[in-house]
């Protein structure tokens, strides 16, 4: 049974400031000195980075499309042990999920599987007595338990009086109110919000100006008072295993990290360990080999096309990753991993592992994918069935087979079983976001092919 306050932020469409408000609780109550665990609805990788840097612990996210909805309980009481209140921040709208599938992976099903409140921020920079329309529509609509309202870039205190009144209409409290000049942006790319990782001091000015925004907008004690209101919730906390006390051998299993590759998820690492590893992390941008007795390697995703030409004007590493993947030991790599594996990105050597190039495009992918594995690998054996998520604007064409390894295949089917990605014995590439937790197994997997492959 878990019984720590918690509520959800959520808003009527993407740019309301969902990330404002949940950025800026973190950090308010943080700085009185309560334990606050963050959490993000969907596979996003960025807003969990700030939400970190906000509250001083990890930020995790919540999946049903990804991990299942029995999951979503034992995920949140995992992340949220050992604290004082927990935020979530939603996706997208309140009630939009998975396309065609209904509410699944919206944020009313995880506030739901929660039995948490929500606190609706509205963007009411346009709109006057209507805002109680909006709202009303949103409380009558689905089941979530919309238990008050902050408001965005409001105009003026006569606007705020008048949208004060309107909600009052309806019956829904007004926590907060937040001026419009009060804006406080954080630089964006092309595929969403710059990385902490690659502006970390500037991304901690961004938290500290968002704690003083909402500090002085929102009534925290009104906040607190409705994350106290969840019920006790009944799920036992997830667990990535532990290691027999009786081994002896922990392979080290190297994670690619650092502003290049910042696309991971907190469980990936945990699992490892807990699968028995050693868990180190190599920056490809700085690091000029792998870490000492390195037996498998995890790249996950990021923003390789950003420091292209860093990652390839370190020879020594590439050189080393070439080396690890002759050697047999396993690789396995989502998104940003695939295009550093490939020979070149962009036209800049890159390590040369797959015998592909990659090169960034104009058309945005993304979206759930439902796989098949089509033959084995480090990751997963042939026929394994999964849902991930795809996130990029690059594409990878292979110049003769699919690898250099003769003996390889492609990764997955999907797309009405088209073929992508790369796979052998001892390699998996892909575009393919997963989400470990959702699969166990996975990690265990690579940890037992990296035995007896330290460098």
């Amino acid at each position: 049974m878990v019984r720590i306050p918690r509520v959800v932020i959520a808003a009527p469409a993407s740019g309301h400031g969902k990330t404002t408000v949940a950025t800026g609780l973190l950090a308010a109550f943080a700085s009185r000195g309560l334990r606050v665990a963050p959490f993000k609805v969907g596979p996003d990788y960025i807003d969990p980075g700030y939400h970190a840097l906000a509250a001083g612990r990890p930020g995790r996210n919540l999946d049903p499309v990804l991990v299942g909805e029995s999951l979503i309980g034992p995920l949140f009481a995992h992340g949220a042990e050992n604290t004082d209140l927990a935020v979530v921040e939603g996706v997208m709208g309140l009630y939009d999920g998975r396309t065609g599938a209904g509410e699944t992976g919206s944020t009313a099903q995880v506030a739901s599987l929660l039995d948490a409140p929500v606190i609706l921020v509205v963007d009411a920079a346009a709109q006057g007595r209507s805002v109680a329309a909006l709202v009303h529509g949103f409380r009558s609509f689905g089941n979530a338990r919309i238990a008050g309202v902050i408001l965005n870039r409001v105009g003026s205190e006569r606007h705020e009086s008048i949208l004060r009144d309107a909600c009052e209409e309806v019956g829904t409290p007004v926590l907060g109110a937040m001026r419009r000049a009060d804006a406080v942006a954080a630089p964006s790319r092309h595929l969403g919000l710059v990385p902490v990782a690659e502006r970390r001091e500037e991304a901690l000015a961004s938290v500290a100006a968002l704690e003083q925004l909402v500090t002085r907008s929102v009534d925290l004690a009104e906040v607190m008072a409705v994350a106290r209101s969840a019920p006790p919730l009944e799920a036992t906390p997830w667990s990535p295993g532990e290691p027999s006390a009786g081994e002896r051998e922990r392979p080290v299993v190297a994670i690619a990290g650092g502003p290049a590759f910042t696309f991971a998820y907190a469980e990936t690492a945990e699992l490892l360990t807990g699968a028995g590893a050693d868990v180190v992390t190599v920056d490809p941008l700085r690091d000029e080999a792998l870490p000492e007795g390195t037996a498998a390697l995890v790249v996950g995703g990021g923003f390789p096309e950003v420091y292209a030409a860093e990652l390839s004007a370190n020879d020594p590493l590439r050189a080393a990753v070439r080396k690890l993947a002759g050697s047999g030991a396993p690789i396995v790599a989502e998104c940003a991993g695939l295009l550093w594996l490939c020979r070149s990105l962009d036209g800049a050597p890159m390590c040369g592992v797959l015998d592909a190039e990659a090169a960034m495009t104009p058309t945005l992918t993304l979206g759930y994918r439902d796989a098949v594995a089509l033959g084995d690998s480090p990751l997963a054996p042939a026929g394994t069935r999964v849902t991930g998520h795809e996130f990029h604007r690059t594409t990878v064409h292979p110049r003769s087979g699919l690898l250099l390894s003769p003996a390889g295949t492609a990764a997955w089917a999907w797309r009405g079983d088209d073929p992508e990605g790369f796979a052998t014995l001892s390699l998996h590439a892909s575009f393919l976001h997963l989400h470990w937790a959702g699969h166990p197994g996975f990690a265990g997997r690579v940890v037992g092919a990296s035995l007896g492959h330290a460098t």
